[in-house]
């Protein structure tokens, strides 16, 4: 804080000097130079005809050297962007692709305001950092955009455009400082050479994915728990931007830290965005990864697991999962916490959710489905492992990605697979999902 002596009420002082010391205390501002701070041993790079693009994130800790503030406090991320030109045109660099709802330079900094003469010292940090356009021909421009914060991993989306074309980036960053459940793996070991089946025909595809089990299982495998009743094929590029893109989230391994932050959600009723999730198996292994996206509070999520199979279609990685929505949270005996989220016992209607919402994520380009989780209905539903009860009609979804940009427009016909019961005719849209509700 600044040494202005305030003269007012003491209570109004009072109010004054805890509102700015919430909104930031420039008094502490000390940034450090770029070079210094190593994010760019991290960063990414694309080609794409002239253009170089690089991408990095700066984890927390970093991002709160080069700005000499923490912007981590309040909600915001640092995004890092190289873009070399070797067009003979001038490009822009459109930053609501990254972030529709980005902070200016001049805002991210009014956050960091004080009572003191510091406050230009940030805001011209501030804009000396920001990204700047344009790109001019044979040059190189650098700079970042401060963007909503993501933990675990970010999803960033560079799209750059001429007066005549426009090209597309995607990159997906993990953060090395987030406890998540994919650290715990290494997929680059995971099958063997020998274990991968390569399939390059769709029956022989449909095939396989029809002899998978029908539900995840507990850690012996002696019991059942949610259906699999998803499967993702695609690139890791395209895939995992899709969900980030659309407000999905990693989750944490519970660690104490998670812990803390779930029990303090359960206090207040506040939502967790990286809630940690209990396991399930697939072939005595459990979840590779998972994903959620939270709503009101830690009650009501909607999750899902995934877990990569030996299968790869035409080069691409093939995943099976689950997904539910949780409605609700009980007391019981099967878990070491002694609670558990309730789920919707209407699982076909969480998997039609995920197909829609990811349908809006510019790189899912086509939906079928395929027989393999039995069907249940609502007068004989079947339970999983804590005792839920669920009904479906027995359909798995594929999802095929493709590299943005794909439009709903563009959602290939079903053709010669499953169709789901209650399906609408006569709509390409439509046609793509149950009607199941």
């Amino acid at each position: 804080m600044g040494k202005s002596v305030l003269r007012c009420n003491p209570v109004f002082g009072l109010c004054l000097a805890l509102a700015l010391a919430v909104s930031g205390c420039a008094s502490h501002f000390s940034p450090r130079p770029i070079a210094g701070v190593p994010f760019k041993t991290r960063a990414q790079t694309q080609v794409q005809d002239g253009l170089t693009v690089t991408v990095a994130v700066p984890t927390a800790e970093e991002v709160e050297a080069i700005y000499g503030v923490d912007l981590a406090e309040k909600g915001m991320q640092a995004v890092w962007i190289q873009v070399k030109n070797g067009e003979n045109v001038p490009y822009w660099f459109l930053p609501s692709g990254l972030d529709p709802t980005y902070f200016s330079a001049s805002e991210a900094a009014h956050a960091f305001r004080s009572s003191d003469e510091k406050n230009q010292a940030v805001l011209d940090h501030f804009q000396d950092l920001q990204f700047k356009n344009p790109i001019h021909p044979g040059a190189t421009a650098s700079g970042f955009l401060v963007v909503h914060r993501d933990e675990g991993y970010k999803a960033v989306d560079v799209d750059l455009i001429s007066r005549a074309k426009a090209h597309s980036f995607t990159y997906i960053v993990p953060d090395p400082t987030f406890k998540g459940d994919y650290t715990l793996v290494d997929f680059t070991t995971l099958y063997a050479d020998g274990e991968i089946v390569k399939i390059e025909e769709e029956e022989a595809l449909r095939r396989e994915l029809e002899k998978l089990p029908c539900c995840a299982a507990n850690k012996g495998g002696t019991g059942y728990g949610d259906p699999l009743n998803l499967v993702f094929v695609g690139n890791n590029e395209d895939l995992f931007p899709a969900y980030v893109r659309r407000g999905w989230h990693g989750t944490e391994i519970l660690w104490s830290k998670a812990a803390w932050r779930t029990f303090k959600s359960f206090l207040v009723g506040g939502r967790y965005r990286y809630s940690p999730v209990s396991p399930l198996y697939f072939h005595g292994r459990r979840q590779d990864l998972a994903a959620q996206k939270a709503r009101g509070n830690i009650h009501q999520r909607n999750h899902l697991r995934m877990w990569l199979t030996p299968l790869r279609f035409r080069g691409k990685n093939v995943w099976v999962g689950q997904i539910s929505r949780d409605i609700g949270v009980k007391f019981t005996l099967k878990t070491p916490t002694l609670t558990t989220h309730v789920i919707d016992p209407n699982v076909d209607e969480a998997r039609r959710y995920l197909l829609e919402d990811l349908a809006y994520s510019q790189a899912l380009a086509r939906i079928v489905f395929v027989k393999g989780v039995g069907e249940a209905s609502r007068e004989a539903p079947r339970f999983n492992l804590v005792g839920d009860p669920y009904f479906t009609d027995g359909l798995r979804a594929v999802m095929f990605f493709e590299p943005r940009p794909r439009t709903l427009g563009d959602l290939d016909p079903i053709g010669d697979w499953e169709v789901p019961p209650g399906r609408r005719t006569g709509s390409k849209i439509r046609g793509m999902f149950d009607a199941s509700q």
